[in-house]
């Protein structure tokens, strides 16, 4: 079949090398080209353990202290507020056990095997080398920080997630960069690490090209319906038609979600990330420094650390407040860490309101499919979720249960 992928991100390009290798022939367009946007900013962890959504019970209590908390992980654009406050009201009311539950046990099935998910679609290319497997850690400043997070960790283990807990002075003798730091380290077993998130994405997109596959760079301005379903892509090119349309817009993919009738309630959560360029030390495997939300990464050449959240929209530029988040919680982290330079970044993550992705066909015949809404595991599930939209367009039943990714959910709302 002929197929194409709207988007290159790493959900886009895994999406289009599977229906590659299945025999189909395809094109991804993209307006701004391979790891543009959010596959770019990533924190690079393979998080296969990230099986708790942000919306826990509790949040509702402790959001409004966040946002008045400068060094903590919550951030909002205020002037956004209005817009947001309906998205808010529908996020929040997903804040409840059960749904922690149904979000564990969906997300374990996407997320387990991602190092061996990102293996297979990069063996044989030049961006294999770019997977490594390390542990991932979370770094608590005091053992009663680690306790109070027990919900989380409890539902971890609901969902067999491997993971040891170890004090700071033994993960220091295993890792110094961060000294007396952390009282308590968890070390979460089976991840993995890309060491540069954009260059890997840009090295598959490379591969896929090279395989016969086209890359169009050119913005898509709007879709062609017709009776049946989706039928053509409108871009500045031209009208782009196929057998079959993949829509992996990440962020940008709320509004043809609600043309073809897919009503997720949807927004945009801003992350940020700084790069200590050159460092003089590197830390060995990726941390999640518990008390600010975001991990320390080691890449090529540069220290990322990337997180938070903010609530603002797809429009605005970035606000400092993060980005000056981020630096205090580095310098502390890391006073004796010397470096050339501090890059900043800023983009977005494709949030739905129940935190779960839409894998699926959008209509009874299949013309189109939703390949977006990761929110912050966009890298980890990408190669997977890849697969079985190459499976589902193929004919073949993925081995999984797929209906809390179904897009058909949000049909006729």
């Amino acid at each position: 079949m002929q197929v194409l992928v709207a988007g290159a991100g790493i959900v886009g390009i895994s999406s289009a090398i599977w229906l590659q290798r299945a025999g189909h022939q395809v094109t991804v367009v993209d307006r701004a080209g391979p790891a543009s946007g959010t596959s770019h900013g990533n924190a690079g962890v393979l998080a296969a353990g990230a099986v708790v959504p942000v919306t826990t019970p509790g949040l509702m209590g402790k959001a409004p202290a966040m946002l008045l908390d400068r060094d903590a992980p919550l951030f909002l654009r205020w002037s956004y507020l209005p817009r947001l406050i309906p998205f808010l009201r529908k996020y929040m009311s997903y804040a409840t056990d059960s749904h922690v539950n149904h979000y564990g046990t969906a997300m374990s099935a996407l997320l387990h095997d991602t190092v061996e998910q990102h293996q297979a679609l990069a063996a044989d290319t030049p961006a294999a080398k770019f997977i490594t497997t390390e542990d991932y850690c979370f770094g608590y400043t005091t053992r009663a920080d680690f306790d109070a997070d027990s919900y989380g960790w409890g539902k971890r283990d609901a969902q067999d997630v491997r993971y040891e807990v170890v004090s700071g002075e033994d993960y220091a003798a295993y890792d110094p960069i961060f000294g007396t730091a952390f009282e308590t380290v968890v070390r979460c077993k089976n991840h993995g690490r890309i060491s540069d998130p954009g260059a890997y994405v840009k090295a598959l997109a490379d591969h896929f090209v090279a395989q016969g596959g086209t890359l169009q760079i050119t913005a898509i301005q709007d879709i062609e319906m017709s009776e049946e379903g989706v039928s053509a892509l409108i871009t500045a090119d031209g009208r782009l038609s196929a057998d079959k349309i993949v829509f992996a817009m990440g962020p940008w993919s709320r509004d043809i979600a609600h043309k073809l009738g897919v009503k997720v309630p949807f927004e945009s959560e801003r992350g940020y990330h700084i790069e200590l360029t050159n460092p003089s030390a590197m830390p060995r495997a990726p941390m999640m420094v518990a008390s600010g939300k975001f991990v320390l990464t080691p890449m090529q050449g540069r220290i990322r650390a990337a997180g938070v959240i903010e609530l603002g929209g797809l429009k605005a530029g970035p606000s400092r407040a993060p980005l000056e988040m981020l630096r205090r919680q580095v310098k502390k982290l890391l006073p004796d860490v010397t470096y050339d330079d501090v890059v900043e970044w800023m983009g977005h993550r494709p949030a739905p309101a129940d935190s779960l992705p839409l894998i699926g066909a959008n209509e009874p015949r299949g013309l189109s499919y939703s390949a977006f809404g990761h929110q912050h595991v966009g890298l980890t599930g990408g190669p997977k979720t890849g697969r079985v939209i190459a499976e589902l367009i193929s004919g073949s039943a993925p081995n999984m249960d797929m209906r809390a990714f179904d897009p058909a959910k949000y049909i006729g709302r």
